[in-house]
């Protein structure tokens, strides 16, 4: 983390300054995608092809994550999701097509990542080291900034109000979303009302009143009228302001050769101190 902290630094300056500016403002869109990083593709192994994939070794796509991480702020990762590992395979695993997950291959709901947890990301950043076969696989990314416009004022004021429960995704727990026990009350929308922060999940989101599900509806409409989907190409980079943007992705049909669609990914926070409670022996791994 150090080494990739300080070769943040000697990455070239117009990268570094795109991603300082992103860093400020997020924009309409809440996304930065950056093109031409280093991927290897002669050199790459297969696709991992099994549950819980992970980048144990600084490989090159691992580094170039953790730096651009370290750009942001720091990197993330959460003890129950994939065991706490901070670069992460996305990769289709057999038997799991219809997984709302990123073992996934089935049409994937918008969501902001972890929005359930008292501490979820500021960005996500995922690499694209291999396409899809059929180059048909899209990340699909709509902005607050854009979508809000659209529902009532009414359906907006409801967004705010603490009507809304959000339990784990399942890739932290298979049963996670089936257990709202416990589990406190929270807006879909916080902060400035002109510039609101987004917490949701359309898989894990319930809403508790009539007005919050027609609300959640309106806004779901809005998101998809406003979406963008994304063709990611090998080095494609693509930074996503979880505070601002939910993503999501299209159907595709891996084919278990070997060669399937690959991305990998990494959380990044910009203020780790914020966490500590969460953090044994002031590490990057959220233990709960």
């Amino acid at each position: 983390m150090a080494r990739a902290r300080d070769a943040w630094e000697d990455l070239p300056f117009p990268l570094r300054r795109e991603v300082r500016r992103f860093r400020r403002h997020s924009g309409p869109n809440g996304t930065l995608v950056i093109g031409g990083l280093p991927v290897d593709q002669r050199a790459l192994p297969a696709t991992p092809a099994v549950p819980g994939s992970v980048q144990p070794r600084a490989t090159v796509s691992a580094a170039v994550l953790t730096m651009v991480a370290c750009g942001l702020g720091e990197p993330l990762a959460y003890r129950a999701e994939k065991s706490g590992s901070l670069v992460q395979d996305v990769v289709p695993v057999p038997g799991q097509e219809s997984f709302h997950g990123n073992a996934g291959s089935v049409p994937l709901s918008f969501h902001t990542e972890n929005g359930f947890h008292p501490h979820p990301p500021d960005y996500v950043i995922s690499l694209c080291l291999r396409a899809d076969h059929d180059r048909i696989a899209g990340m699909r990314v709509a902005g607050i900034r854009q979508a809000l416009p659209l529902p009532t004022p009414a359906s907006r004021q409801a967004l705010f109000a603490p009507e809304f429960v959000t339990t784990p995704p399942p890739s932290f727990s298979p049963d996670a979303a089936a257990n709202k026990s416990g589990v406190e009350p929270r807006p879909v929308l916080s902060g400035a009302v002109e510039d609101p922060d987004i917490r949701m999940a359309q898989l894990v989101t319930t809403p508790l009143t009539p007005r919050a599900a027609a609300a959640l509806t309106a806004f779901g409409r809005a998101c998809e009228v406003t979406a963008r989907t994304l063709c990611l190409n090998p080095g494609d980079l693509v930074i996503i302001d979880n505070r601002v943007t939910v993503h999501g992705r299209t159907a595709f049909h891996p084919r278990c050769d070997g060669a399937d669609r690959w991305l990998q990914r990494t959380y990044v926070t910009t203020d780790l101190p914020r966490s500590r409670d969460h953090r044994p022996h002031d590490g990057h791994v959220l233990a709960r």
